[in-house]
């Protein structure tokens, strides 16, 4: 028995071994078998070495490779040893069945690589699980994030040919987008018409971005979208405030759909009118498929691991960007927001839901002079939130820069006036779009007055 061989691990010796051989014997098998396999799919060390040696010799010498090449690299290498040798490699050479069933033997080792994975991190699950230290609900989103992942790794696909992508994809959703369940596969309305003319709805996949300097009103705009998206469109939508707690939110939903000021909420000075809005409020929300998490620090794994729990999650916000906490020690908050924005985008495309975060720009909308418009460079922090996004949108209230103007200037400016401005779209073209914001029920309602982005 080859050394380094733990008996309570499962792998093949023969099919590791196959796999080298057909590759020394017919260097163009790596061809076939580089799609399923990775230096650390085999198990023994040496067949490690020996296929990260190969791999190299296949993208850097033109696919050269037999038992004299691959010794003299293991050599210069300094693994010459560890691979046992030229004598390993000739064995390997002659012990191939058949070169035909490269791919085959491929296979059988990358299941077994699976199931070692898999044996690894139940031992980690437990091993946390045993220590004591930490929360039991974060260990949990850690187990589960570890296990899809593994799931991830083996359901990879690679290229796919341009005519089966049309026939399977395309034209698939084209039928299905014409059929009798068409409204299944549209992206989610947000009850804005002119929003959903610019981006045909939220679409799968979808990282979208809202932006806006504090005061403007993220978090209404936030509301009122879980609002329009469960309560109208019918969706499973999640909403995580990172900032609020569940009442606060409550409270502002109930506010808006009920048009009872928000502040009697905190007074508790409803007449009786108001106190039968606000029931039938309440009741046309009981059934409704909307979820409150008021975590104030969670991480974009915790997020995704209490999405997955749920089952059948439409949509997902999260208010806001700022407070979300980085699953991975970085050197500074802008490495920290980067990773964060590049795995919410990888959230929304390995759950296949958009996924909407309020984002606070930076004091550079406050020295642009006469105008205070927001800009795709007042992202905050990180150049990798306008990267990731797939739709960027700001808010912007005149009215909150009336101070700077002079009292004719003042009298002209129409309080409830919001814009909407379309800053990037990768499905369509850029503009503004007018709202009314109603600051006493915290609600935004559309002008249907659409402007090119300017």
């Amino acid at each position: 028995m080859p050394e380094n061989v733990n008996v309570n691990l499962p792998y093949n010796l023969e099919a590791e071994q196959s796999v080298l051989g057909c590759i020394l014997i017919e260097p163009s098998c790596m061809n076939d078998v580089i799609d399923h396999l990775k230096p650390e799919s085999f198990y023994l060390p040496q067949h490690r070495e020996i296929f990260s040696i190969m791999l190299s010799m296949f993208t850097t010498q033109n696919g050269a490779i037999d038992p004299v090449l691959v010794a003299d690299a293991l050599a210069k290498s300094g693994k010459y040893d560890i691979a046992g040798g030229r004598d390993y490699l000739v064995q390997l050479y002659n012990t191939v069945p058949s070169t035909a069933n490269a791919v085959k033997y491929a296979k059988i080792v990358k299941e077994q690589y699976y199931l070692r994975t898999l044996i690894q991190v139940a031992q980690e699950i437990m091993d946390d699980a045993a220590s004591g230290s930490g929360d039991a609900s974060v260990i949990l989103d850690s187990a589960e994030q570890k296990i899809y992942d593994i799931r991830q790794g083996k359901e990879s696909t690679g290229p796919s040919k341009i005519g089966d992508v049309i026939l399977n994809g395309v034209y698939g959703k084209l039928k299905e987008l014409t059929g009798e369940n068409a409204d299944d596969y549209k992206g989610i309305p947000t009850g804005f018409g002119a929003l959903d003319k610019y981006t045909t709805g939220f679409n799968k996949s979808d990282f979208i971005l809202i932006g806006a300097r504090p005061a403007m009103g993220k978090t209404s705009f936030a509301l009122n979208l879980a609002d329009n998206v469960s309560m109208i469109g019918k969706k499973k939508c999640v909403f995580f405030s990172l900032e609020m707690t569940k009442e606060q939110l409550a409270e502002r939903l109930l506010a808006s759909r009920a048009g009872v000021p928000s502040q009697k909420f905190r007074t508790g000075d409803l007449n009786d009118d108001e106190w039968i809005r606000v029931g039938n409020a309440a009741s046309a929300f009981r059934d409704v498929e909307l979820y409150l998490d008021d975590t104030s620090s969670i991480t974009v794994p915790e997020i995704k691991s209490r999405v997955r729990r749920l089952k059948g999650v439409d949509i997902v916000i999260i208010d806001y960007l700022g407070l979300v906490q980085s699953a991975v020690r970085k050197e500074n908050r802008v490495q920290e927001v980067t990773e964060i924005t590049r795995n919410l985008k990888m959230m929304a495309k390995d759950l296949n839901i958009p996924v909407i975060c309020c984002a606070q720009l930076s004091r550079g909308t406050e020295g642009r002079g006469k105008s205070h418009k927001p800009q795709l460079s007042d992202l905050r922090e990180s150049g990798s939130i306008e990267q990731d996004a797939d739709i960027v949108m700001f808010l912007y209230r005149p009215d909150y820069y009336k101070n700077e103007l002079s009292e004719d200037k003042v009298e002209e400016i129409d309080e409830t006036l919001t814009e909407l401005i379309v800053a990037k779209n990768r499905h369509g073209q850029t503009g503004t779009i007018e709202l009314s914001f109603d600051k006493e029920f915290t609600r935004f309602r559309a002008v249907e007055n659409v402007r090119e982005y300017d």
